[in-house]
């Protein structure tokens, strides 16, 4: 079974999620402070992080900047209290995948992260399916119970990023880095224009996405 690191310096909270993962079959790896878990998911290589963000010693900001700084790219889902917006895109913005807000459910947490190492995939990975959609990325081609969608470049663009990054919270700031470029003059708006017909092309009802989901205050999230 994958390997989690736990950081979270609430000691009966620590003890309930350490119990509960053990449980499900999970090697467990577990820190009370900052500085011990960032020193944790350097050495051991942890398949998933579960990070507080108030810490004794470095906080939970700090240790997923040093991760991805450092080239680690395994799922990082922030657990915080804190529910406004700067510190849950500042957190998206560092190379957090997810957030979950305390207090939360114990089973829901573990059916999230179960979900989280499903779909943690390489980036090199070149044919993703979901639905009875195909995208090929060699071919840069989308296809629907065979017959090939009519994309635009920056819809491809955008469906590839969200694609390859499915099942992360990602942030209107992070996609249009992404997938327009520092080069380019665009605002938040684009992207949210781009969705909006990327959704026609790739949703039965595009006013109730299964795929292409918003996020509130956010941005937005891909489900296979």
């Amino acid at each position: 079974m994958p390997k989690i690191l736990i950081v979270e310096d609430d000691e009966a909270l620590a003890r309930g999620l350490c119990d509960n993962f053990t449980f499900e079959g999970y090697e467990v790896l577990y820190a009370s402070d900052g500085d011990t878990g960032l020193d944790l998911l350097l050495d051991k290589g942890p398949d998933l992080v579960l990070l507080d963000v108030m810490l004794p010693g470095i906080d939970g900001f700090s240790i997923c900047a040093a991760a991805r700084r450092e080239g680690c790219t395994m799922p990082i889902v922030m657990l915080t209290a804190k529910g406004q917006e700067r510190d849950v895109v500042r957190g998206l913005e560092l190379g957090a995948d997810d957030y979950v807000l305390k207090p939360f459910s114990i089973k829901e947490l573990i059916a999230r992260v179960r979900a989280f190492l499903r779909r943690h995939r390489s980036e090199d990975e070149r044919v993703f399916t979901f639905g009875d959609f195909r995208l090929d990325r060699d071919s840069l081609r989308l296809t629907h119970s065979g017959t090939e969608v009519k994309l635009t470049r920056k819809e491809y663009q955008l469906l590839e990023y969200l694609v390859i990054n499915s099942g992360k919270a990602l942030s209107r700031q992070g996609i249009m880095s992404a997938v327009w470029g520092s080069s380019v003059i665009v605002t938040q708006r684009s992207v949210d224009r781009c969705v909006t017909t990327l959704r026609a092309k790739i949703e039965a009802e595009p006013a109730k996405p299964k795929h292409l989901l918003t996020i509130r205050d956010v941005g937005y999230r891909f489900e296979i």
